[in-house]
């Protein structure tokens, strides 16, 4: 008889508890369809969320990279907002806390553990917002001169003149001075060079000027830079500056190319001399002796000696 009491007493509380789940569920229902509802809503309506955001990134980001990455951060972003508003309308907001908190725990682990590449991402993004350089630019950073080629989300590739391709990471290329030779459209040619002691200064100027006016490609609206700079060990050396309209490497190396033909061209025809440095030999115990007049060493004979 004990036993049929407890089994009765065991059945009675289960089925309490069962019509106290069923009046739960009853009553709950409504609010468990209006978060389904609202849930597949907001599924439904990430898909233009992304496209959205898309279409207004175009306006800003030339990298189509990087506005995928961020219009399907925006489509996550909104079905993250609509789970939580779904899980407050079911009366869940211990699940809601946990849900951040946990999200919040695991972003820490995940961004600890993946430091570097987060940061390189975040630089691609920014450098894609940016317009300082493009893909073909000219540019020197980090000790490195080159075309880009390439810029992705993660590092930035440039090829060198000697057709190396180095690969950068983003963020050196962003945490770093960086020159665009491009973004100006202009570069300017320097030539240094010598003349001898002999030589007039003022007719050499008026020669080397003409040269360039005559026989080099160079930006007519930009004066023509000459200037002496030193007296050397052998010559009395000036600087030749003029600037041109294009920027890309061979340009400019075609153009610094025909300045120092021009210039020595002019300056054979005009008698003027490029010296090359000097030196004197003293061979001597005193200085300035000539050669012609030193006296001979005394030589010996070793094979007699014995």
């Amino acid at each position: 008889m004990d036993l049929l009491a407890q089994f009765s007493d065991s059945l009675s509380n289960l089925m309490e508890k069962l019509s106290g789940w069923i009046d739960t569920i009853i009553t709950s229902l409504p609010n468990f369809i209006l978060g389904l509802l609202i849930f597949g809503l907001g599924l439904f309506l990430s898909r233009y969320v992304q496209k959205a955001t898309a279409k207004v990134l175009k306006r800003f980001i030339h990298s189509m990279a990087v506005i995928n990455l961020l219009s399907n951060v925006a489509s996550v972003g909104f079905v993250v907002i609509t789970l939580i508003i779904t899980l407050g309308i079911l009366n869940l907001s211990t699940a809601v806390t946990s849900l951040l908190a946990g999200a919040g725990v695991a972003g820490l682990a995940v961004g600890l553990a993946v430091q570097d590449p987060i940061v390189n991402l975040l630089s691609g993004i920014m450098m894609s917002m940016r317009s300082y350089y493009r893909i073909g630019d000219w540019v020197e950073t980090n000790d490195y001169f080159g075309q880009i080629r390439q810029i992705n989300l993660r590092n930035t590739v440039v090829v060198t003149p000697l057709g190396l391709e180095v690969i950068l990471p983003n963020k050196m290329v962003i945490q770093n001075p960086l020159t665009n030779y491009t973004n100006t459209q202009e570069r300017r040619v320097e030539i240094a060079c010598g003349i001898s002691y002999g030589d007039d200064l003022e007719k050499v100027e008026k020669v080397a000027r003409k040269a360039i006016e005559e026989h080099v490609e160079f930006d007519d609206n930009r004066p023509i830079d000459f200037y002496y700079t030193e007296y050397g060990d052998s010559s009395i050396n000036f600087i030749l500056r003029y600037w041109m309209d294009r920027a890309a490497q061979p340009d400019f190396l075609k153009a610094r190319h025909e300045g120092m033909m021009a210039l020595k061209k002019a300056f054979d025809e005009n008698d003027i001399m490029i010296p090359f440095p000097i030196r004197t030999l003293d061979f001597g115990i005193k200085g300035g002796e000539r050669l012609d007049q030193m006296k001979p060493l005394k030589t010996v004979d070793i094979s007699q000696s014995n």
